[in-house]
């Protein structure tokens, strides 16, 4: 591997591959905010025709060791990581251990059956294309009060998703992004290929394309070379934010722009999969109604100043990352960042405009929100209403009880105990009114179910990605 400084050379000199290359200097300026002494950063990877034409690190991979980010520094991808666990899934299916018509409890009998207007088979093809229905297990994680930065494991996943009684659509019937359907997809490899994602995706896809410092990570123990430590802004300084998290397949992969490009260019000249995967991979999804997605198996299409764009960006805890491929001008770019605040994608897509100024056309077409009305504010409820609904409240799906208050004066959940009583967080946090016996806190909406004689005996809970957790009254 070359050192960063003959690196840096070698990619200063491929600028000369482009008609009107752009200044190694007008690049490293969108990286600006990253030279104050102490910062993290970003690494920097731009593809075109197989190679790496220019590649950098700007800031520290690590703050307290003052060590800089290169382009061999190894970061986690997040959701980046979801193009990977599709190609497993794909590769099993040309060595004929699985179909994508499957019903997913042919390998995960644990799951209920899910019955109902918004039931039905689920199928591994629609866990690839988010259009399973299947509820969010990082929403669900967040609403059961597990901290984000806790240790979590397959199995604690699969429980989660075991006692879920509905699914939030029909399968098939709409597309919503689920984490869910990726970290299924990766008990699917376990159990289709012999072997668990980590060591597949090593023998089938990283040691074939020579993806040495690539891999999944499923011990947060483990200690990784050359890797990058993630952080969020505190105060004037900053503080660790990595994940505990073990279970994969919806993230979990960590690796290097210059690993990246090795991954990039296969889509050109296959040496994993063949053009069948490829076709596979690409291919966006469907609805039941016929309707063409723009999102496939692990990436995403759209256009971008008239030029084809496949891509997918990812985010955990930290860490940011984005890989951005114009499949027609054979040119990518690879972000990956250690800062909470940073924002790969718009590094990318600012570093891809210098390089491909010429054959870019006009503006992307902004989009006009439609005009609404002014949101009226709902009359605060009586404090005898808001009496009726303290209480503690129960979650099977959840495994957890929320415990109501009246605080203040104000409806609170006081407290979110785990299925024994025993509390797992308690902060007390408003709840907003929003509507007749409907209430707010946090990205979590309350529906409370009031029967004609006038008890409060339940809730419905939603959550942006998760919908209608049901919460009955202790």
């Amino acid at each position: 591997m070359m050192g960063p400084r003959l690196f840096l050379a070698a990619s200063v000199l491929a600028f000369a591959a482009f008609a009107q290359p752009p200044s190694p200097s007008a690049v490293d300026a969108l990286f600006s905010d990253f030279a104050k002494p102490g910062s993290p950063g970003c690494a920097l990877g731009v593809y075109r025709d197989g190679k790496i034409v220019y590649a950098k690190g700007y800031g520290l991979a690590n703050v307290e060791q003052q060590t800089p980010i290169t382009p061999a520094s190894v970061f986690d991808i997040g959701s980046t990581s979801k193009q990977f666990t599709a190609a497993s899934i794909l590769l099993l299916k040309q060595q004929g251990k699985l179909r994508l018509d499957d019903d997913i409890h042919k390998y995960l009998p644990e799951l209920p059956e899910y019955t109902g207007p918004d039931g039905g088979k689920v199928t591994i093809l629609q866990l690839l294309n988010h259009t399973s229905g299947m509820r969010d297990y990082l929403t669900l994680f967040t609403m059961a009060g597990i901290p984000v930065d806790s240790v979590t494991t397959d199995d604690t996943a699969l429980a989660i998703l075991s006692r879920q009684k509905a699914l939030n659509f029909a399968p098939g019937s709409d597309f919503l992004y689920s984490n869910s359907g990726y970290f299924l997809l990766s008990i699917i490899v376990k159990r289709a290929g012999g072997m668990n994602l980590r060591d597949y995706a090593r023998k089938n896809i990283f040691d074939p394309l020579e993806m040495t410092h690539t891999q999944y990570r499923n011990d947060h123990r483990a200690l990784i070379p050359n890797r990058a430590l993630a952080y969020s802004a505190s105060g004037r300084g900053y503080r660790l934010n990595v994940s505990y998290f073990e279970q994969l397949g919806d993230g979990g992969v960590h690796t290097t722009v210059e690993d990246l490009l090795k991954w990039d260019e296969n889509f050109y000249t296959p040496r994993v999969g063949g053009k069948e995967m490829l076709a596979d991979i690409l291919e966006p999804g469907k609805l039941s109604n016929g309707k063409t997605l723009e999102y496939a198996k692990g990436l995403g299409h759209r256009t971008y100043k008239g030029l084809a764009v496949v891509e997918h960006a990812g985010s955990w805890g930290g860490y940011r990352a984005e890989l951005l491929r114009f499949p027609d001008q054979h040119f990518s770019v690879a972000c990956l960042c250690n800062l909470a605040s940073a924002n790969p994608s718009r590094f990318a897509i600012q570093t891809a405009e210098l390089f491909l100024k010429d054959q870019m056309k006009g503006e992307n077409p902004a989009a006009t929100p439609a005009a609404r009305p002014p949101a009226s504010t709902p009359a605060p409820p009586d404090p005898a209403s808001l009496a009726s609904y303290a209480g503690d409240y129960a979650s099977e799906e959840l495994g957890v009880i929320y415990r109501l208050s009246v605080i203040d004066g104000k409806l609170s959940l006081a407290a979110i105990l785990d299925a024994g009583g025993f509390p797992r967080i308690a902060v007390p946090a408003e709840l907003r009114p929003t509507g007749q016996g409907q209430f707010s806190v946090g990205g979590l909406s309350i529906a409370f179910d009031r029967p004609t004689d006038g008890a409060v005996g339940s809730f419905r809970a939603d959550a942006g990605r998760t919908k209608g957790i049901v919460f009955k009254r202790r």
